[in-house]
């Protein structure tokens, strides 16, 4: 054997029996490791290194791996990588299919780079040999090595377009044997490392070292995600295994964190890319081949991640207080990209399907998993969310999925939720409507239905399951939402609410008409939070049993005048016939008796509030019992309301919003009269009305003139008032029928063809059609011809472009809640709170948003940017003052 030409040695070696180096081992591998250490040539190093793991590695116990020769050839055989990846990266610089000297350089590179994996992989798979169990300490120097060559290879991979500069096609054939071995080289060492023993006894270097290994696993991770599905998967599930299997051990150790994050990363990469796939199919109408194969492959890698998603969180849910964001925006960026969320791709209702049944249903049971962790909770709660408009119906989905699971949630965990829900920024999806699945008759299939009913169903399922325990708390949600800003929100809450009514028991109903009747009783009429509780009380009312409305009648008795502001929201149709006009007749008188009372006084507009609530309470009677009242009594009301018109004066009613309400509730009155005004009264509500529309007066009032107009086609005009009357009809009636408000002047359409059905003064109905274009309007209405419709698509985006409008509506609102009406007597005053602060500031910000959606649509006025000005130099005189 040769002592010192390392040639000579390497050749008498190649000679060699298994028995032989077996023997020669002791004296023979101190030189090889030598000869390994000083090697400058590349393959000589590769030459040395196989056969040191070839013929002399099977001969070392599994005890003496890791001081004998992994602690000596590894670090040697990293630094050989490095300087074949940095002799890569900068041979390629100048690659060319011309320059065939430096092309052949780089395959040699690259072929060494292979052989250099494979000689790995044999290392690494004798190891698996030894023993089911392998200490980590036997082997430390391995797996931190194998892995830092399998992160850096598998990036040179993913860079290669980049790295080779369109000359890819050079070297793929060696670029795809290293992916393929740097593959065989992950798959055993991820074997070996599942045989490692890891005893409750472990030191604190083994556990250092199975963290480090996970951690470098998991920025392997990062780098593959695009590569290939099972590389992918397989290396998530290594993860997740090791993690599960060392719990006791790691648990304290593991960056959780980052761990959640790259599955939540991961998740929505696969997610998205499904959503292409599918919207790709859609767009060319294929469905099925290659595209179709990898859709399902895709889904497929979806659940994996749910499913691990699963896993992790249910065994780590305690190291997960600072990483709830993470789990809530997953679920938030899932449904703001799936049908049928406005931001979704056009995808067929199949691939959705697959979608929903493969992927969103292995993710169901992780809210499961979270819904007692408390963190989780106050982070979907948080009123410091500041979603953006795409996430704003996931939340609402978030919301309702959560609380369809709570009825099966111990106690504790129900009392922990337990809070109001809200959709009112969901505007866009509620007006196109959005649509989504729901049974609703049992055993037969899902139909679609609008977002509303959806939630409708939801929330009135989630209040037959409530605790009676947790009944105070759902009366506080549902009286919060009544009275809060959203109209919508409101509404859903009053039909939850007479849900209840219809469930609960007769008793509690008429409890809860009471407690919304004394509601009204206390507030400002004006207040807009009272007209929510009137249209909650109209509507409750009919669901009282007969007893308790007699009751009701006696409580809240109607010749009081103090009840008036009650029973001018209550519809006497939900009476019986006896009780109903009884009503009716009382609250006439004290009705009459209030507006005399004020038309006899010195007629102040500041008293004006309980003369309007008299007058809706007479408009109230007349709706549901006018043919019960007796004909003195109501030529006593029609005597009292001609007085009103003796002194209102166009430019006051303009002026004073309740003289607006007095004259829109007069004008309604006066249709229920309207065949038996004199010429006088017809005269002066003509003359008023075209006074007033030169004001331009608001939209509720035009409303009531449209209304009003309406009913003329009854009357026969007298002759001596047609010169007057006749001009200012025809005149009103045009200028209604070309406001440019939609609700307006489709109001104003259905009231023309009402008139011109009833009236006898034929020759009006031409002179209300003055321009071409309104001839042209009213013939479409009449022959009920559909205006061009705008596409799904650009409906779409004007609902998108309104959200941030209705958003910056909703703010305002918000900031609005504590009063719109006078103040109560003697209310105490308040320093202003943090949330007042709060809806102020979000005000503004809202505010600035719709003027950089205006600027985006065109040229801005002059003098924007001297109001602009202004409004900094007065933000910052409220910064100085709040230092």
């Amino acid at each position: 054997m040769s002592q010192t030409d390392p040639e000579l040695l390497l050749q008498e070696l190649g000679g060699w029996d298994w028995d032989l180096c077996r023997r020669e081992l002791p004296a023979v591998l101190p030189q090889l490791l030598s000869m390994y250490q000083e090697s400058e040539d590349w393959t000589e190093h590769i030459r040395v290194l196989r056969i040191l793991t070839e013929m002399f590695l099977p001969h070392i116990s599994l005890a003496d791996l890791e001081q004998t020769f992994f602690s000596k050839v590894l670090p040697k055989t990293l630094q050989l990588f490095d300087n074949l990846m940095y002799e890569l990266s900068s041979e390629v610089k100048g690659l060319t299919s011309q320059n065939t000297e430096l092309c052949s350089t780089v395959r040699n590179l690259l072929q060494t780079m292979v052989q250099l994996l494979e000689t790995l992989t044999g290392c690494v798979r004798y190891v698996c040999t030894l023993q089911e169990c392998v200490p980590l300490e036997s082997i430390r120097t391995l797996p931190s090595s194998v892995l830092y060559v399998i992160k850096n290879t598998f990036t040179h991979c993913k860079d290669s377009e980049s790295v080779y500069c369109g000359h890819l096609h050079l070297i793929s054939d060696l670029l795809q044997a290293m992916f393929k071995e740097t593959y065989s080289l992950q798959k055993q060492l991820m074997e070996l490392l599942d045989m490692i023993s890891m005893g409750s006894a472990s030191t604190e270097d083994n556990i250092t070292d199975m963290v480090s290994v996970i951690h470098t696993v998991l920025e392997i991770c990062s780098v593959i995600s695009n590569m290939d599905h099972a590389l992918h998967a397989n290396t998530w599930k290594f993860i997740i295994k090791q993690s599960l299997k060392h719990h006791s051990l790691l648990q304290c150790h593991l960056k959780h964190s980052d761990i959640l994050s790259g599955l939540c990363k991961d998740t929505l990469l696969s997610f998205q890319s499904c959503l292409q796939l599918a919207e790709q199919m859609k767009m060319s109408e294929i469905q099925e081949g290659t595209d179709l194969r990898l859709f399902q492959k895709t889904v497929k890698l979806c659940r994996f991640f749910a499913n691990s998603l699963v896993h992790y969180t249910k065994e780590f849910l305690s190291f997960f207080s600072d990483s709830c964001s993470q789990l809530h925006q997953l679920f938030l960026q899932i449904y703001s990209t799936f049908p049928p969320s406005l931001y979704a791709p056009e995808i067929s209702e199949v691939h959705r399907d697959e979608i929903s049944r493969v992927f969103l249903v292995a993710l169901d049971p992780l809210i499961n998993q979270l819904l007692p962790f408390s963190p989780f909770m106050e982070q979907v709660l948080s009123e410091k969310l500041g979603l953006p408009p795409e996430q704003q119906l996931p939340q609402c989905l978030v919301l309702i999925t959560i609380m369809d699971k709570l009825s099966s949630q111990p106690e504790e965990v129900q009392a922990l939720w337990n809070t109001g829900k809200s959709f009112q920024q969901c505007s866009g999806e509620l007006s196109l409507p959005v649509r989504l699945p729901e049974v609703i008759s049992t055993g037969q299939p899902a139909v679609p239905i609008t977002l509303y009913h959806y939630v409708c169903v939801h929330l009135c399922s989630f209040i037959a399951s409530t605790l009676p325990s947790h009944f105070p708390q759902l009366e506080h949600a549902l009286l919060d939402a009544v009275l809060g800003s959203s109209m919508i929100t409101s509404l859903l809450a009053m039909d939850s609410w007479c849900f209840l009514a219809r469930y609960g028991t007769a008793e509690l109903c008429a409890h809860h008409v009471v407690v919304v009747a004394h509601l009204i009783k206390s507030w400002p009429s004006d207040c807009y939070q009272v007209s929510a509780l009137g249209v909650l009380l109209r509507r409750m009312l009919f669901l009282m049993a007969p007893d308790h409305q007699v009751e009701f009648a006696h409580k809240f008795l109607p010749e009081e005048e103090e009840n008036l502001a009650v029973w001018q929201h209550i519809s006497l149709k939900a009476l019986n016939p006896d009780l109903r006009k009884r009503v009716a007749c009382q609250l006439c008188v004290a009705g009459l008796a209030q507006c005399r009372r004020w038309l006899n006084s010195r007629r102040a507009l500041g008293e004006l509030r309980p003369v309007n609530t008299a007058l809706s309470v007479l408009l109230a009677a007349y709706n549901f019992a006018g043919d019960t009242l007796e004909a003195e009594l109501q030529a006593s009301i029609l005597g009292v309301l001609g007085q009103f018109w003796t002194f209102l004066q166009a430019k006051q009613v303009s002026d004073a919003p309740c003289l607006q309400q007095t004259l829109c509730l007069l004008l309604q009155l006066l249709g229920f009269f309207i065949q038996a005004l004199d010429t006088q009264l017809i005269t002066q509500v003509f003359a008023l009305q075209s006074s007033l529309f030169q004001l331009d007066p608001p939209d509720h009032v035009r409303l009531a003139m449209v209304d009003f107009l309406s009913s003329m086609g009854k009357v026969s005009i007298p002759q001596e008032a047609q010169r007057q009357v006749v001009p200012q009809l025809s005149c009103l009636f045009a200028s209604l029928l070309a406001d440019q408000t939609w609700l307006i002047h489709q109001h104003a359409l259905e009231a023309f063809t009402h008139f011109a059905e009833e009236t006898s003064h034929e020759d009006v109905v031409p002179q209300c059609l003055n321009s071409e274009e309104t001839k042209n309007k009213v013939v479409s209405f009449l022959a009920k011809m559909r205006q061009v419709e705008e596409t799904t698509e650009a409906r779409t985006e004007r609902m998108k472009q309104e959200r941030i409008t209705c958003s910056a509506q909703f703010m305002k609102m918000a900031g609005e809640l504590e009063s719109t009406g006078e103040p109560l007597a003697k209310r105490a005053c308040h320093p202003p709170s943090e949330e007042q602060y709060k809806s102020a500031v979000g005000t503004m910000e809202a505010a600035v948003e719709a003027v950089k959606l205006l600027l985006g649509k065109g040229s801005p006025p002059a003098w924007l940017a001297v109001k602009l000005e202004a409004l900094h130099t007065a933000i910052a005189i409220l910064r100085d003052s709040v230092r």
